[in-house]
C-alpha cells in the first residue's frame, strides 16, 4: 500500500476493502493490514481481484473519492464514482486542448523533453557503468546532442517542428543503441528500429515491451477519467490510444528499452529463443515469451523515487503518478504537466 497525491494505491493482489466507519480497511486473509481516513484521500486504486465492499463503494459515490479496479497485471477493470464526480469536464477541457495545436504543444513538448532526457541518462549510465566495453568518445558526443536539443524543445511552439526535434534526439540515440548490447552479437543486435513485423531478436523484444507499457498507459488514463484515444502529440487515428501513446514517449527510454538491454545483458533471454516465421518475423517463443513476463512484472515491483513527487513506489505505478498528474495539469491544479525525469 502507498499513499501518493492523497491517493492510496492498494497492490496487494488478495487485498479487500471494506468501510468502518469513516475509513477505508484494506484486509487480507481476513485480518486488518490498513486502515486510512477517508476524508484524506480523493482516489484509491485497487490492483486486487478481491475488490470491495458496497458500503466502502457507496461512501466514495457520497464523498466524491474515485474507486479505480484494476488487475494486478495494470490492465483497467472498473471505476466507481458517485453522480457529483463524473469526468465529462476533465474529458471536454481534454478534447479542447486537443483541437487547438499551441495548447497541446505544451503538454507535448514536456513529454518529449522526458523522453529525450531519460534517453540520454540511458546513454550516460551505459558510459558510466561498462567504459571499457563502448567507444567513450561516440557516447559523449551522442550525450551533448541530445542534451543540446533540450532548450530547443521546451521552447517549441509547433508540433511538427517538436517532432523534428523528437527524431533528431531518438536519431542519436539509437545510433549507439546497438553498443548497449554487450553481448551475443551475432544474434543480439540492432540496426535500426524494424516493425509490423519486427525482423530481429533485439526488435522483437522492443515491440512486445512497448506494447506491454502501451497498454499499462491506456489503463492508467482511463483509471483517471482521460479518453486513452485522443492524444496531443499523436493525432487521432482509428484505433490508436493516441494519448498512451503520447504518455508512453517519456518512458520508453527508461522503462522499456532499459527493461530489454538487461534482459540480453544478464542472459536472462537467450539466442534460440526466438522463432522465426516465413515472412521473415521475429518472435519469442513460448518459454522465452513466459520469462519476458515474469521479469516485467518483477521490474515492477521494484522501487524508485519519483523525481517530481520525491517519494518512493514501484515502478509499475509510474504510468498511474504520470497520469494523475496530467489529469490535474487539465484540471488546472498544475501550472504545467511535469514529466517523468529518470536518472
Amino acid at each position: 500500500m502507498r499513499k501518493l497525491l492523497n491517493v492510496l494505491f492498494v497492490t496487494s493482489e488478495d487485498a479487500y476493502l471494506s468501510l468502518d466507519g469513516e475509513n477505508i480497511v484494506v484486509n487480507r486473509e481476513k485480518q486488518e493490514i490498513g486502515r486510512f481516513p477517508l476524508h484524506n484521500l480523493s482516489g484509491i486504486y485497487s490492483f486486487s481481484y478481491a475488490g470491495a465492499s458496497p458500503a466502502l463503494m457507496g461512501a466514495c459515490g457520497r464523498k466524491g473519492i474515485d474507486l479505480t479496479f484494476c488487475s494486478p497485471t495494470g490492465r483497467f477493470l472498473a471505476r466507481a464514482v458517485g453522480e457529483e464526480n463524473g469526468n465529462v469536464l476533465l474529458r471536454r477541457e481534454q478534447y479542447r486542448i486537443a483541437d487547438d495545436q499551441h495548447r497541446s504543444c505544451q503538454i507535448a513538448r514536456n513529454m518529449i523533453l522526458g523522453k529525450l532526457y531519460n534517453a540520454r541518462w540511458s546513454v550516460e549510465r551505459t558510459r558510466r557503468d561498462h567504459p571499457d566495453r563502448i567507444d567513450g568518445d561516440r557516447f559523449a558526443a551522442t550525450s551533448d546532442t541530445i542534451l543540446g536539443l533540450l532548450p530547443q524543445v521546451m521552447e517549441e511552439t509547433s508540433l511538427d517542428s517538436l517532432r523534428g526535434l523528437e527524431g533528431t534526439g531518438a536519431s542519436a540515440y539509437f545510433g549507439v543503441f546497438d553498443d548497449m548490447i554487450l553481448r551475443e552479437k551475432k544474434v543480439f543486435f540492432f540496426h535500426g528500429r524494424n516493425r509490423r513485423p519486427p525482423l530481429d531478436p533485439v526488435n522483437a523484444m522492443l515491440s512486445f515491451a512497448y506494447s506491454l507499457l502501451a497498454s499499462e498507459c491506456s489503463g492508467a488514463l482511463a483509471s483517471v477519467g482521460l479518453d486513452p484515444y485522443v492524444g496531443f502529440l499523436h493525432r487521432d487515428r482509428p484505433g490508436r490510444t493516441s494519448l498512451a501513446a503520447d504518455l508512453m514517449e517519456e518512458l520508453r527510454p527508461c522503462y522499456a528499452d532499459r527493461f530489454v538491454l538487461t534482459l540480453i545483458n544478464n542472459r536472462v533471454i537467450q539466442g534460440d529463443d526466438f522463432d522465426i516465421g516465413e515472412s521473415g518475423a521475429v518472435s519469442l517463443k513460448d518459454d522465452a515469451r513466459k520469462r519476458f513476463l515474469k521479469a516485467w512484472q518483477e521490474r515492477k515491483r521494484e522501487e524508485i523515487k519519483h523525481p517530481y513527487l520525491e517519494e518512493k513506489l514501484a515502478w509499475g505505478l509510474v504510468p498511474y503518478v504520470q497520469a494523475l498528474l496530467l489529469a490535474r495539469y487539465i484540471r488546472e491544479d498544475l501550472d504545467a504537466y511535469p514529466p517523468f525525469l529518470w536518472k
